[in-house]
């Protein structure tokens, strides 16, 4: 019997496994101590650090810390120089931040459709899309599978567009050996709390131009021409001037201490959640779901989300009744993602309907995210394959 249903949980009471914990060990606490000492928690010498740390274990020219990976977004588009009426290509099966940067960097979103399998853009997609207007195209590596970028960026060198990543999900992956981030113009990663490296609120953005990274750094930070930590070193003060009209997007001291301490796990955190992620697909071959594909020889997954689609006609109940059951087992679960235009404000103010990309209305129907993090016991993950198992055996048609 279920829990839903009357019956004992998985997990028992006041034992809820929480979805996207982030893996924080006494070094990160130790760290965020040290800058609380030193008395530096605006931006100064470790945001510099997990800078140079960050880009050196991407392979990457630069690297600019910023406050989201929204922010990153929308600092990447902003340094395109967008005019009113160009559009920008992106998935409808995103977080609606990756169109709302679109939005507020001035530009028009135009929406594509995803594989149903990988739940990626692919070239074909995005082409079917493209007009005289089109700048710049958004892809982004869902769950940490890296977008077929060899034929995308094929597509963007013939039409003369910029392609920017939105690597939230995909930090360690790699597509034919180069990581993601590294394969467009720009990459903007996410170190939300639910991420697989984790600042608590950050972003990141990677570019191969001094200039970029430049302009970048400035308008992250008011605009001005040198940073606080430039400022206020023990170098001496330096007077400094607002070269254009910027945000308040910077990262803080505080939050890079524990993002240099994450950046350290970050390979066993990724070993660990691919051993739990095979344990999972072992485990749940027979169930009425569709189990994530493999990624391409040659390149790495990321690791961040397990998605298993539901086959929702060989269950008797809907997708929404399958999380209750789960979160009555006492085990968190998500939801990655409601496609982007069947949100209330995308689907009363502009022109996209149900219908429009049934790939991506296909998997936010049916899909469900469970527990994957770095430090997940061998305990909780048989917790999350025993009521997964039992929810969706017991409402198998």
């Amino acid at each position: 019997m279920l829990a839903i249903e009357g019956g004992r949980p998985v997990r028992p009471r006041g034992s809820f496994l929480v979805f996207g914990a982030p893996a924080i060990g006494e070094e990160e606490i130790a760290a965020v101590v040290d800058s609380l000492r030193k008395r530096w928690i605006g931006t100064g010498p470790k945001v510099a650090k997990f800078e140079r740390d960050f880009a050196a274990y991407k392979g990457a020219h630069h690297a600019i810390a910023v406050g989201s990976c929204t922010a990153a977004l929308h600092l990447s588009l902003l340094s395109l120089n967008l005019e009113p009426g160009d559009e920008v290509v992106t998935t409808s099966m995103t977080f609606c931040s990756t169109v709302n940067a679109i939005l507020h960097a001035g530009a028009k979103p135009v929406l594509a459709d995803c594989d149903r399998r990988t739940m990626n853009l692919t070239a074909e997609t995005i082409e079917a899309h493209l007009t005289s207007r089109t700048r710049a195209i958004i892809v982004v590596h869902m769950c940490g599978r890296v977008c077929p970028m060899p034929e995308i960026l094929a597509l963007a060198r013939r039409r003369g567009l910029v392609v920017i990543e939105d690597c939230a999900h995909a930090i360690e992956a790699t597509c034919e050996g180069i990581g993601a981030g590294r394969l467009g113009e720009l990459g903007c990663f996410s170190f939300y709390a639910t991420k697989n490296l984790t600042t608590a609120e950050g972003g990141m953005i990677l570019t191969a131009s001094a200039d970029t990274a430049d302009r970048l750094r400035r308008l992250a930070l008011h605009g001005l021409s040198a940073d606080a930590y430039r400022r206020f070193s023990d170098a001496g003060y330096r007077h400094y001037f607002m070269t254009q009209p910027g945000f308040k997007y910077n990262m803080t001291d505080i939050q890079a201490a524990i993002g240099i301490e994450q950046l350290r796990k970050v390979e066993t955190h990724w070993q660990r959640r691919a051993q739990i992620w095979q344990e999972y697909k072992a485990a749940f071959e027979d169930l009425p779901c569709y189990l994530p594909p493999r990624m391409p020889e040659g390149s790495r997954h990321g690791y961040h989300l397990f998605t298993p689609l539901l086959d929702l006609d060989r269950l008797s109940v809907s997708r929404d009744r399958i999380l209750q059951a789960m979160t009555a087992e006492n085990i968190g679960v998500g939801v990655h993602y409601l496609p982007v235009h069947a949100h209330p404000y995308y689907a009363s103010g502009w022109d996209w309907k149900r219908g429009d990309f049934p790939n991506a209305e296909f998997i936010g129907d049916r899909t469900i995210s469970l527990p994957l993090t770095g430090d997940l016991s061998p305990r909780a993950v048989g917790d999350v394959i025993t009521a997964f198992r039992r929810v969706l055996t017991y409402y198998h048609r």
